[in-house]
């Protein structure tokens, strides 16, 4: 059970990797802020059709910034971005610096730069956020302590080991030390300082619509609970809702049941996750 297990991990991370080399793009590289869809089209995705008018609306929300997780470069999350773009909003990709391999907090003073040119090129007050894994406590360190719950409207975490996860302790376990000396890996590890900063006190600050999805089936957070957040946040664990469906920790960006709550939390719906959309 125990070498199945690391063998899941080690082709998790395995699997971010392919992209990468297929992208040949520099580590910072990200989509240009602001990129939009023609507004006033039908388009369908998730499983629904979505109207001109909802499309017309999305378009003048508040852009969305995809925040990529560790080892997450931007490529990897043109699926869920192009979601979104049909849907009608205005999408951009952070890749984190460095791959995400270093202080999560110095990632997240890079995501605060990057925010503030996302609001400056499109004129809005505030950003949408739609982070996964690492991208989570990225964009919450940029909310709690860099002034970020002044310009963030809604945040979603997809499969964010906001508690931290005990697959951060894998590699000392197999003889490779702490995290191998990565930065962020010991970060997520629980009980570490930063989630410790991170989660004291109010861990949702702000007038923001927090909402996280993780699910059963996910090979890098374990606990899975620890991909929650208190404080009023919506969680929610799509096995809850959809008892067959089966989504992994990289799926999560990829799958439609968990694309149709993003859009829910975007558009301020109540959340209903559509078990059949594709």
């Amino acid at each position: 059970m125990l070498l199945r297990t690391i063998l899941a991990a080690t082709t998790a991370v395995a699997a971010l990797l392919v992209p990468a080399t297929a992208a040949a793009a520099a580590p910072d590289r990200t989509t240009t802020a602001g990129t939009t869809t023609t507004a006033g089209t039908t388009t369908t995705t998730a499983g629904a059709a979505t109207t001109s008018t909802t499309a017309t609306a999305n378009a003048s929300a508040n852009p969305v910034i995809v925040v990529g997780g560790l080892i997450g470069v931007s490529i990897a999350y043109e699926p869920i971005a192009a979601r979104l773009r049909a849907d009608g909003f205005r999408v951009s990709i952070f890749q984190i610096p460095g791959l995400g391999f270093g202080d999560i907090r110095e990632s997240a003073r890079a995501f605060k730069t990057y925010v503030d040119q996302v609001r400056a090129s499109t004129g809005a007050a505030k950003v949408d956020l739609v982070a996964h894994s690492e991208g989570g406590l990225v964009s919450r360190w940029y909310v709690k302590f860099l002034g970020g719950a002044d310009a963030v409207g809604r945040y979603v975490s997809l499969g964010s080991p906001q508690q931290g996860t005990y697959a951060a302790n894998i590699l000392k376990f197999i003889g490779l030390g702490n995290c191998a000396g990565i930065v962020a890996c010991q970060q997520m590890s629980i009980g570490s300082d930063l989630l410790t900063a991170l989660n004291g006190g109010d861990d949702t600050p702000g007038a923001i619509r927090w909402a996280t999805v993780r699910t059963w089936q996910d090979e890098l957070v374990w606990p899975i609970g620890n991909a929650a957040l208190a404080d009023g946040a919506t969680n929610v664990l799509i096995q809850s809702w959809c008892p067959l469906r089966l989504v992994g920790h990289l799926s999560l960006i990829l799958d439609g049941t968990t694309y149709t709550v993003v859009r829910q939390v975007l558009t301020d719906a109540p959340v209903r996750p559509n078990c059949f959309a594709l």
